[in-house]
C-alpha cells in the first residue's frame, strides 16, 4: 500500500482545499494517506498529525523543520508531498532529496516578497529545486515564472481542477433561493469577490474601483467573502455599497447569487476560485497575471469570452469591466455560459488522476526513482 504524507501550513483557502481534495482522492484509491498541518482538518479516511508552523519564515523555521523531520521519521512515507512555501522550505531543508519528494508551490514564494527578499527567495528556490524529486506546477504560468527566475528542476504541470459535480451552473430559481438565503435583494446588481483578505488577493484595488462602479451602477453591491490580515484595514477604507460577508463554509451560494465574480489578485498560481465561479456559470473579471490569464484567455474558436482580463493595478479598467457586466445582465449571462463550457477543461478528476500517477511512479522504487528524477532535473 502506498503511504503518502501531505504537509501544508495553510489549512484553508485554495491550498487547504486542494490538500483536502487530493488526500481524499488518494484515500479513496486505498492508499495510506497522512496530512500534517498546524490544525486538524476534516479529511475522511485520512490520518492527521499536527505540525506546528507559522506562515512566514523566521527564527522558528529551523525548529519547524526539525519537528517535520521527526514526523517524517515516525510516519515513514513512501512519498512526501510538500504544499506551498513554508512546507517547501522546512521539508526540503530536512529531506534534501533522500526520500521521494514532491514540492508544489501553489504560487512561487518570491511573488509575496518585496525588495531584497525577492532575490533571496528566488535564490532559495533555485538551490532547493534539486531537493525535490518533482516540482508540481498548477499551470503553465507557474512554469514560465520558474524559467524567468532560473529555477531548474523536474517541473511537472498538473493543472488545478474544479469539482464539476459540486460546482455547476444554476437555474434562475436557484439564484433567487441563494440570494434569499444570503439576505440579498432578488434582483440588485451584485459583484462577489471570494478569497482571503490579503495583499495578494487585491481587495484594496477593488475597493478603490468601487466608487466608479457605483457611479455607473448606483444600486450595485459588492460582497467580500472571506477574512484575513487586512480585514480591519479594508473595512476602514470601504466605500458605500460594500458588504463584508466573512468566511463561508460553502461558497457556491455566493457564486450562484453573483452577476459577476471579481479576482483583482496581484499574483496567483491557478486559482480555484476562478474555476469554481466559471463552473457555476458566472463571468469572471480578473487581473491579467499568470494563472488567471491561463484560465480566462478565450479560445480562438469561442465566440464569447468567459469574462474579462484587466491590467494589474489598473483601477479604472477594473471598474469599467465590472460595471459593464452589472449594467448588461444579458451579456454577462452569455459570458457565464461560455465560462461554464471553459471550466469543463479543468476537471478535478483529471487533476487528481495525474497527481496519483506521478505519486505512484515516485513510490514504486523510491531509491531508484529518486536518483533518476534528480538526474533528469540536472539535465
Amino acid at each position: 500500500m502506498t503511504r503518502v504524507l501531505h504537509v501544508s501550513q495553510p489549512v484553508d483557502g485554495g491550498v487547504g482545499g486542494y490538500v483536502a481534495a487530493a488526500a481524499a482522492d488518494q484515500a479513496a484509491r486505498g492508499w495510506d494517506v497522512i496530512v500534517a498541518t498546524p490544525q486538524p482538518g476534516a479529511h475522511p479516511g485520512v490520518s492527521h498529525v499536527r505540525w506546528n508552523a507559522t506562515r512566514s519564515p523566521g527564527p522558528a523555521t529551523l525548529g519547524e523543520a526539525r519537528a517535520l523531520g521527526r514526523l517524517i521519521h515516525l510516519t515513514d512515507p513512501d512519498v512526501i508531498h510538500l504544499h506551498s512555501a513554508k512546507a517547501g522550505l522546512a521539508g526540503r531543508l530536512v529531506i534534501r532529496g533522500v526520500r521521494p519528494t514532491i514540492f508544489q508551490p501553489h504560487g512561487w514564494s518570491w511573488l509575496a516578497c518585496r525588495g531584497v527578499m525577492t532575490r533571496v527567495s528566488a535564490a532559495w528556490e533555485r538551490m532547493a529545486a534539486g531537493w525535490a524529486t518533482a516540482l508540481v506546477c498548477v499551470g503553465e504560468g507557474e512554469v514560465e515564472l520558474a524559467h524567468e527566475q532560473g529555477v531548474v528542476g523536474n517541473l511537472v504541470v498538473i493543472r488545478n481542477g474544479v469539482d464539476l459535480r459540486r460546482y455547476h451552473p444554476a437555474q434562475s430559481h436557484e439564484r433567487l433561493l441563494a440570494r434569499a438565503g444570503l439576505g440579498l435583494p432578488p434582483h440588485a446588481p451584485l459583484a462577489v469577490c471570494v478569497g482571503r483578505l490579503t495583499e495578494q488577493k487585491g481587495q484594496d484595488l477593488l475597493l478603490r474601483a468601487w466608487p466608479r462602479v457605483r457611479a455607473a451602477c448606483p444600486a450595485a453591491t459588492l460582497a467580500l467573502v472571506g477574512d484575513g490580515d487586512l480585514q480591519e484595514e479594508l473595512r476602514a477604507a470601504a466605500p458605500p455599497g460594500v458588504r463584508f460577508a466573512g468566511p463561508a463554509a460553502d461558497v457556491r451560494p455566493w457564486y450562484v447569487a453573483a452577476d459577476v465574480v471579481v479576482l483583482p489578485s496581484r499574483w496567483e498560481g491557478l486559482p480555484l476560485i476562478a474555476l469554481e465561479a466559471m463552473a457555476c456559470g458566472r463571468p469572471v473579471v480578473a487581473t491579467a497575471i499568470p494563472g488567471l490569464s491561463e484560465v480566462l484567455t478565450p479560445s480562438p474558436a469561442a465566440p464569447v469570452p468567459p469574462g474579462a482580463l484587466v491590467p494589474p493595478g489598473d483601477v479604472a479598467a477594473l471598474a469599467e469591466a465590472v460595471a459593464d457586466r452589472l449594467r448588461d445582465p444579458a451579456a454577462a449571462e452569455a459570458e457565464g455560459q461560455a465560462a461554464a463550457v471553459r471550466a469543463t477543461h479543468f476537471d478535478a478528476r483529471l487533476t487528481f488522476a495525474r497527481l496519483a500517477e506521478l505519486t505512484s511512479r515516485l513510490a514504486l522504487v523510491p531509491e531508484v526513482v529518486a536518483v533518476q528524477e534528480r538526474a533528469r532535473a540536472g539535465q
